[in-house]
């Protein structure tokens, strides 16, 4: 499987004071990528919630930070599909600014229902997604 990219700036909002990218913000890079991932495959996440009662929710991250984020950089957060089956997507994530590896993620989405409950990925995400990250 091929991967997506996503590029993200770095903005003083995501920093400390040092200009240091504050530890949470990663997963708000990846969380980003991730939805934008989707859209490329043609999914948006408030379609799907609207009309086809599917959300995901992030069951389990594991994550390493290798090397700071600064004010400025231009970073790239690659988006591996690892496994998908009917009620989770697995995904490989890496944050690299050039080809610097800073941040990486391994990270379980469970799928779910408006009510929070667990639910089936619909047979066409599931294709979309398989299409989307075969194809590059």
């Amino acid at each position: 499987m091929n991967n997506i990219s996503h590029n993200i700036r770095v903005y003083y909002e995501d920093t400390d004071s040092g200009g240091v990218v504050y530890y949470a913000n990663y997963l708000k890079f990846a969380e980003r990528a991730r939805t934008e991932a989707l859209r490329q495959a043609g999914l948006e996440q408030s379609t799907l919630m609207r009309d086809h009662d599917v959300a995901f929710v992030v069951r389990r991250c594991v994550c390493e930070f290798i090397k700071p984020a600064m004010l400025d950089d231009l970073l790239t957060v690659h988006t591996t599909l690892h496994d998908i089956s009917r009620v989770s997507i697995t995904m490989h994530q890496s944050i690299v600014r050039g080809d610097v590896v800073l941040f990486t993620l391994e990270v379980k989405l469970a799928v779910v229902s408006a009510q929070k409950t667990l639910a089936k990925l619909p047979d066409f995400v599931h294709k979309a997604m398989q299409v989307l990250f075969d194809e590059r």
